[in-house]
């Protein structure tokens, strides 16, 4: 780790902080928060998977819609229009909705095998954004003048590490530059995250052989192409927080490991350095 004690961290003059967990637990929250002290950059790997990375992607298929009404067509192939996502650290919808979810097109799922090319997409996108991280904690101080850098990940950076792999290279790139913090949520946590799950169910992204079993799963005996959306996406959600724990565990050897109950505590950066001394310290003496 590049810290090695909460004194040593406290005393850094420069703070490089990766969140990693379950969506919901207060990445972002915490990033936001050190974000708007105008003292910490926030390097958000969602809005880079949507901009840098899939921006093309999304912005194609808006356009493939789009085609499909006459007067934008005519529009279209005339340049007359112009048509471009606005994603933003807190506005990742258009990133879901091409992610999409997979079934029946009439209740707005896609095909099987174009939501697996989508998985794929992601997946490199993902891997890309955080081997950019470095690049971005070096253009955050030459260019703007920010000492302290908070990486903001996403739920699924779990499904695209081996953190059991030693030489595993993103690992390996972010552990160089960044003290990685899980936010480990309770039992309680994760029930509440279901329910939230329950009444809007999000795309997301899975490892390709957990997905395939759990496609064929829940198909067994159905029309692929009549699957409700939702109800698959409900159906995988639980058995994927139980699938992350694991993964998100592993992670945490690389760094060290906070609560989201300590999360919801925090208020200011003094409390976000106090978490991480805290924690830093913990595990000193484990060790």
């Amino acid at each position: 780790m590049i810290y090695h004690s909460g004194a040593e961290f406290t005393a850094a003059p420069k703070k490089r902080v990766l969140l990693f967990g379950m969506s919901g637990l207060g990445k972002t929250h915490l990033s936001n928060l050190l974000r708007d002290t105008g003292n910490w950059f926030h390097y958000s790997i969602d809005y880079r998977i949507g901009t840098r990375y899939m921006g093309e992607y999304i912005a194609d298929n808006f356009k493939r819609e789009a085609m499909k009404v006459p007067l934008l067509r005519e529009l279209l192939m005339t340049d007359s229009v112009y048509i471009a996502s606005n994603i933003t650290f807190d506005n990742l919808a258009p990133l879901s909705t091409y992610l999409g979810k997979p079934g029946d097109p009439a209740r707005g799922g896609v095909p099987f095998a174009e939501y697996c090319k989508r998985q794929d997409q992601h997946r490199q996108a993902e891997i890309s954004a955080l081997h950019d991280t470095g690049r971005f904690i070096d253009r955050a101080s030459d260019i703007y003048g920010y000492d302290n850098f908070i990486c903001d990940t996403s739920g699924s950076i779990c499904e695209v590490v081996e953190a059991d792999n030693p030489a595993d290279p993103v690992m390996k790139t972010l552990s160089e530059n960044l003290l990685l913090v899980w936010i480990k949520g309770s039992e309680a946590h994760r029930e509440e995250l279901k329910r939230r799950f329950d009444r809007a169910p999000k795309p997301m992204y899975y490892r390709p052989a957990f997905l395939r079993a759990l496609w064929a799963e829940y198909t067994d005996g159905k029309d692929p192409e009549t699957v409700d959306p939702d109800a698959f996406l409900r159906f995988g959600y639980a058995r994927l927080l139980e699938h992350r724990q694991p993964r998100y565990a592993a992670m945490a050897d690389w760094g060290i490991t906070v609560t989201a109950e300590e999360v919801a505590t925090v208020r200011d950066a003094a409390g976000f350095h106090a978490l991480i001394a805290a924690a830093l310290d913990r595990t000193a003496t484990r060790t």
